[in-house]
């Protein structure tokens, strides 16, 4: 088909936009497709990685589940995993025989990253095995303790340093029930109990009550005396953990179990920090969460593992609180608190009709 030199003129601009379109078009589908691959590299690099988590406690503590799906949340799927367990909290004894395991295993595994949960991780097995004589970068999480007493940061070693929301809990036990002004602390006798006694000692003239005690029973038996002897003077008990605590026969109790107990003995609110705590039957919380710093650590040591210095990875904190009620509890005590005090916050132990 032949065109007239006025139909030539007038489709030539239309030829020369249709060329640019499909230029542009290909450039952009080209800058896609390299934003694309970018992830595909930087993923496929640390699915190779292999990781080896250093939990302080035992898989059936609640608190090390909460750290375990904060890791898994980034590195299951990008790297292999191996955890191991030193059980510290119901067997303190054996921790720095179990610590030489880790590192046996350590060395037979031979990871590409390290994380240590917890502070009994750090003293029993990073401290003598791994800070400023190996290569591999470590990060730690879930540490109560002030870092200079175990030498951090080092030169292989940042991560996240863990603080309790001991005030916060307090001013919003208060919100629901104003009339709480002496308050009563209990806490096992363990290496991080006498981490969270050092932070209570700091701040504790800052909290909006009087503290009656700081207590650390080392057996059931005597945390049940502590109790049943200060309750009288207090108005709200400040429940940390009595997980792994023996009683007199030698049997071992977790914190499920302990809870209802020292409730019905104390008759008066429980204050915790942690969300399973409040699900045991504690009245509120605002919570810490293992979920938070698992996966800050987790995402600090892919970031070590993808090339970048620890020493340019700085040591941080756990930043976020969250409100919340155990409605059973809240209801069983008789508390009926204004609505502003109940804004944003989320309830457990919701009675079915």
């Amino acid at each position: 088909m032949r065109y007239s030199l006025e139909q030539r003129i007038s489709i030539r601009p239309k030829i020369i936009i249709a060329n640019r379109l499909k230029k542009i078009t290909g450039f952009i589908l080209f800058c896609v497709f390299i934003l694309l691959l970018i992830p595909m590299f930087l993923y496929g690099a640390s699915a190779s990685f292999k990781v080896l988590v250093v939990m302080s406690y035992d898989d059936e503590y609640a608190w090390a589940h909460e750290i375990k799906e904060g890791i898994d949340s980034v590195l299951a799927k990008r790297c292999t995993v191996e955890y191991f367990w030193l059980d510290t909290k119901r067997d303190l004894k054996n921790g720095a025989k179990k610590a030489k395991q880790a590192f046996k295993f350590y060395q037979t595994f031979q990871p590409d990253g390290v994380i240590a949960a917890d502070d009994n991780a750090q003293s029993l097995f990073v401290v003598p095995y791994l800070m400023n004589q190996v290569k591999t970068p470590v990060m730690f999480c879930g540490v109560n303790g002030e870092l200079k007493a175990f030498g951090y940061p080092a030169s292989n070693v940042s991560g996240i340093q863990e603080r309790l929301h001991i005030r916060n809990s307090i001013a919003f036990a208060q919100r629901l029930l104003p009339s709480i002004k002496n308050v009563l602390y209990i806490n096992k006798e363990s290496p991080s109990g006498r981490a969270v006694m050092r932070q209570y000692e700091r701040e504790h003239k800052t909290y909006p009550v009087e503290s009656v005690a700081f207590i650390m029973p080392e057996t059931l038996g005597e945390a049940l005396s502590e109790v049943t002897k200060y309750k009288a003077q207090s108005d709200a008990l400040f429940f940390e953990t009595m997980q792994g605590i023996r009683d007199d026969d030698g049997r071992i109790w977790t914190d499920k179990e302990i809870i209802p107990i020292l409730a019905k003995i104390f008759g008066k609110p429980l204050i915790s920090n942690n969300l399973y705590h409040v699900e045991y039957g504690t009245l509120c919380a605002v919570i810490k969460t293992g979920q938070e710093q698992g996966k800050t650590a987790a995402e600090m040591l892919l970031k070590a593992m993808l090339g970048t210095p620890v020493s340019q990875i700085p040591v941080t904190r756990n930043q976020h609180g969250k409100r919340v009620i155990n409605l059973s509890v809240m209801r069983t005590l008789g508390i009926k608190p204004g609505s502003e005090a109940l804004q944003g916050v989320t309830f457990v132990g919701i009675e079915k009709d």
